[in-house]
């Protein structure tokens, strides 16, 4: 006897049911599972489920990447930084860190003090020595234990580069969520 594979035979049974139904006059039909086919019987239509009665699957991602700030960071506020940001110190509260890409900082300029460490082209920044940090970004990498204040455009970024910040093992992380688009729209000092 010849075997047959199961591959030809499923998609010949399937086949055959929607040729029957297609006859029938039903078109807008998917074929059920041989299963339920098998209990209504291989010439019934019944086994067919019309498109619109699927159930339609969506993807629901398990992590929420829009909160409002990554677990652990302290959340910053327009006073705040720029307070900071005026502060005459010769060792200030907290390092401000701009995640922007240089081209982004020579259009629109940074936050008086801010450190410039671009988070798309460079997201290994917080895990490399602190030698080729300095190498790379022409000042020295903030401590572990210092505090950092991270702001981007809008938030995201800053985030983000938060989160990595933190498992690169900084501690005293925090972010500013308005970041430059509340600075300037407050009238924030812009250093260029």
């Amino acid at each position: 006897m010849t075997s047959i594979p199961a591959r030809r035979i499923l998609t010949t049974g399937a086949l055959t049911a929607r040729t029957t139904c297609l006859r029938a006059g039903v078109s807008n039909v998917l074929v059920a599972p041989l299963a339920l086919r098998a209990a209504f019987g291989s010439k019934s239509c019944a086994a067919t489920v019309p498109r619109w009665q699927l159930r339609r699957q969506t993807y629901t991602p398990g992590v929420r990447w829009s909160t409002t700030a990554a677990t652990g960071s302290k959340i910053w506020t327009f006073e705040e930084i720029q307070s900071l940001s005026t502060s005459t110190t010769t060792t200030p509260k907290a390092t401000i860190i701009d995640v922007r890409e240089p081209g982004e900082l020579r259009s629109t300029g940074r936050i008086p003090g801010a450190l410039n460490i671009p988070i798309t082209t460079s997201p290994d920044s917080f895990h490399i020595t602190g030698e080729e940090f300095e190498d790379r970004f022409g000042f020295a990498r903030p401590e572990t234990d210092a505090e950092v204040v991270f702001y981007c455009k809008a938030g995201v970024r800053s985030r983000a580069a938060a989160g990595m910040a933190r498992e690169a093992g900084w501690t005293d992380v925090g972010e500013f969520p308005g970041s430059w688009i509340e600075w300037s729209g407050k009238g924030g000092a812009v250093e260029r």
